[in-house]
């Protein structure tokens, strides 16, 4: 071969490589183009800004378990998750909290048990069981899904009473309790309103277990639901008051109860001396406000009576016969 083919055989393949270099330039100059990226932007870069566009937003759904829809969607990298630890613990606090007990303007998930009653036949009428949300197990679930993001069930609990259905029409044999009060009849308010609010406790079931709450089980004591203006004690003043007089049925449930080994779980005393019990012994309750509220812990199922005649009202707590060596006094 002549020198001069020889000089341009190495030119055209020179050529040749140059130009396979600038079509791969080429390529790459146009992805990072695409891309929104400057020319001369490196391959792993190119790469590296891909992956992170194509990363998608963490979401977690909180789920009703009952209902199956969502009742809240959030990003846990908006409130801390991944950057701030005790913030997101923070945040995750306050929220379950407020699915549990609710806001001023929502209702919690938490329930109290409405107890179960019988009526003037012996039948039993069906309360609702205590459901609670577990608001730890909920933050700690929330927590497991912050990283991928997905749907969490919201862990709810329901207890029923703490009796056998079949065993209901027994629990009014014995009187293991009782105690009774005393009013002047001629308050004609204050004795309507003591009569109403005895009957709405009258025939309650307390099962094993079971927690009472007065104002549950009563209810709005207003103009509304037939009580009426009669004096009641507010602020250490007797003052005319819708519902004047519940506190006694209160009081005296408190202390027929208070024979038996309950458990207390909240009970307030007047801001004055009452005349129907003893100093100390009274508990008084508003609704919506100050409660008396206690656990059967008696290890038997129980049963509340109430007795209202001219001027008295007495509360009996009653049991089986098969219970009545088993129910643990004070």
């Amino acid at each position: 071969m002549s020198r001069f083919t020889r000089i341009i055989a190495i030119l055209l393949a020179g050529c040749l490589l140059g130009l396979a270099g600038c079509r791969e330039q080429t390529t790459n100059e146009k992805e990072a183009i695409a891309a929104g990226q400057p020319k001369n932007t490196s391959e792993k870069q190119i790469k590296a800004e891909k992956k992170k566009k194509v990363e998608k937003p963490v979401f977690v759904n909180l789920i009703d378990p009952n209902t199956k829809s969502v009742v809240k969607t959030f990003k846990p990298k908006d409130i801390g998750f991944g950057t701030d630890d005790e913030k997101y613990k923070a945040e995750l606090a306050l929220l379950t909290r407020e699915l549990a007990r609710g806001t001023k303007d929502t209702p919690g998930y938490d329930k109290r048990m409405i107890l179960d009653k019988l009526d003037e036949n012996g039948q039993v009428i069906k309360g609702t069981p205590q459901t609670i949300l577990e608001e730890k197990e909920l933050t700690e679930k929330i927590i497991q899904a912050s990283l991928k993001g997905g749907d969490v069930k919201i862990p709810l609990y329901a207890t029923a009473s703490g009796y056998k259905q079949e065993e209901a029409a027994q629990l009014g044999e014995v009187v293991v309790a009782s105690y009774t009060t005393y009013f002047s009849s001629g308050m004609v308010g204050r004795s309507k309103n003591i009569v109403l609010s005895a009957k709405a406790i009258n025939n309650v079931i307390l099962g094993t277990g079971d927690s009472f709450s007065f104002n549950t089980t009563v209810g709005p004591s207003d103009a509304e639901h037939g009580y009426q203006p009669a004096p009641e004690a507010l602020d250490g003043k007797l003052v005319e008051g819708i519902g004047g007089g519940i506190c006694q049925t209160s009081s005296t449930l408190y202390n027929a109860i208070d024979k038996l080994a309950v458990s207390y779980i909240e009970r307030n005393h007047h801001s004055l001396h009452v005349g129907y019990v003893p100093t100390g012994r009274d508990a008084t309750v508003s609704y919506g406000g100050l409660d008396f509220r206690f656990k059967n812990t008696t290890g038997v199922p129980l049963l509340l009576k109430t007795v209202v005649r001219k001027g008295s009202i007495t509360v009996e707590i009653r049991t089986a016969k098969v219970y009545q060596d088993q129910v643990k006094k004070n």
